[in-house]
């Protein structure tokens, strides 16, 4: 996972974005009957660990762009996909004066007008081999699309797979994909799934709350296992999904923690130490083979599967109903007037639920400063959340329920947000309603 927010970089345009075509709309559902994934095999997980430090060992103690270490990790997992049958291609780019490679592996079959694509970054900082960050994801994407290949599963939908180059400073190769890919592509992908940290030695379990199906699907995973999860913030707009949700893909996916604290509620739940990093080797020296916890491992990776196999098939239906949302970010002004959000519902007949769900990602350092509430089409607010000057956490995500069974369902909705208070900032990050 890259260290700083996301941040605009120059990449230079080079023609390879037809290799890259074949991608569809909207996350998918769980069709009511899907064959079961595949246990992916921990031993095997571990093994490509064991390649990539041993990789780092031999090329100065690192896997970062541009250099020979990088390099030596891509064509290790390009020959893995390409003995299984994969088609492969290598993208360049270039960034800070150097090569940089992603890597695209493209199974054969499924609708070339619906893509599910799930990838991973492969670089790691230049301190160390970075075996959590992120050859944990990069490693268990790599097993899933292996055992792909084992099944010869036949998706319905086109599967694809992709690992990262240069992430770690500013998440350059996803861009760099994103950028290139024809709008006529773009539209075609049915979701990316990102898998950044997800072995880390003092775990939680994380999923990403961007889209609603997605979501779900690994929430229900997880409560499987009755393992509770959290929605994951640590990382939000840090990985390789950023540039796909930025151009309205669904995106999701799983983290196991970096350098935040693990509470003591999480340590109650999850186990491991409170009062300490979820990952004290992020982005250090450490950060190998010795670096992971092989429980999380072994559970995120059969999660990967989990996904891969569920939303490659059957069609779209999301769930609990209708989904609307607004992924664009709006800034709050710091003690100024209210902003809006909003959202235009279609299609619906009749008027708005009792239980309508409002969805709210808000990013703010002093959250009690926020006052927040739910515009109707006619404008009736129905306030979702007051300010309280003792409420001093940051963000607000929460789902809220209200009853707007006396508004039309159909029109434009609008989150309002006001800032009351001086001296903290934030944005919207993006909000939904669910019919």
């Amino acid at each position: 996972m890259k260290l700083a927010r996301l941040r605009s970089l120059p990449v230079a345009a080079l023609a390879v974005a037809a290799l890259l075509a074949t991608a569809a709309p909207a996350a998918q559902a769980t069709p009511e009957a899907v064959a079961a994934a595949p246990d992916i095999p921990l031993a095997n997980v571990k093994a490509h660990l064991t390649q990539f430090q041993s990789i780092a060992t031999a090329n100065g103690g690192n896997r970062a762009h541009g250099r020979t270490g990088y390099k030596a990790s891509v064509d290790y997992v390009k020959a893995k996909l390409d003995a299984a049958g994969y088609t492969t291609a290598l993208q360049q780019f270039t960034y800070g004066g150097a090569t940089g490679y992603n890597l695209i592996a493209d199974w054969p079959g499924g609708d070339p007008n619906q893509v599910l694509m799930a990838g991973s970054h492969l670089d790691s900082v230049t301190s160390g081999a970075g075996i959590n960050d992120n050859g944990s994801g990069s490693a268990a994407v790599l097993e899933t699309a292996l055992a792909v290949s084992r099944a010869q599963l036949a998706p319905d939908k086109h599967l694809r797979f992709a690992w990262w180059g240069a992430e770690e400073l500013g998440l350059v190769g996803s861009k760099y994909y994103v950028n290139n890919l024809a709008t006529t592509e773009r539209s075609k992908l049915a979701g990316y799934l990102n898998f950044d940290m997800i072995g880390s030695p003092n775990p939680g379990y994380f999923v990403y709350d961007d889209d609603p199906v997605i979501e779900q699907t690994f929430k229900d995973y997880y409560a499987g296992l009755s393992i509770p999860t959290e929605i994951e913030t640590e990382g939000d707009g840090r990985s390789d999904h950023a540039p796909f949700k930025n151009v309205g893909v669904p995106v999701g996916g799983l983290f196991s923690g970096a350098d935040y604290t693990k509470t003591s509620a999480q340590a109650q739940k999850w186990g491991g130490t409170a009062g300490q990093a979820f990952d004290r080797c992020y982005h250090a020296s450490c950060d190998t083979t010795a670096n992971i916890n092989d429980t999380a491992l072994d559970r995120n990776s059969d999660a990967v599967a989990h996904a891969i196999w569920t939303l490659s098939a059957g069609t779209v239906t999301p769930p609990a109903g209708t989904v609307f949302s607004n992924a664009a970010n709006v800034s709050v002004p710091d003690n100024g007037a209210a902003v809006t959000s909003s959202v235009a519902v279609t299609g619906r007949t009749g008027n708005a639920p009792s239980a309508l769900k409002v969805g709210v990602d808000i990013k703010h350092t002093y959250r009690g400063d926020l006052v927040v509430d739910l515009l109707a089409p006619d404008g009736t607010a129905y306030r979702l959340k007051n300010s309280s000057s003792s409420d001093s956490a940051d963000n607000v995500i929460a789902t809220y329920t209200v009853n707007a069974s006396a508004e039309t369902a159909n029109g434009t909705w609008k989150l309002q947000v006001r800032d009351v208070a001086a001296q903290d900032t934030g944005y919207v990050d993006s909000w939904q309603l669910t019919f």
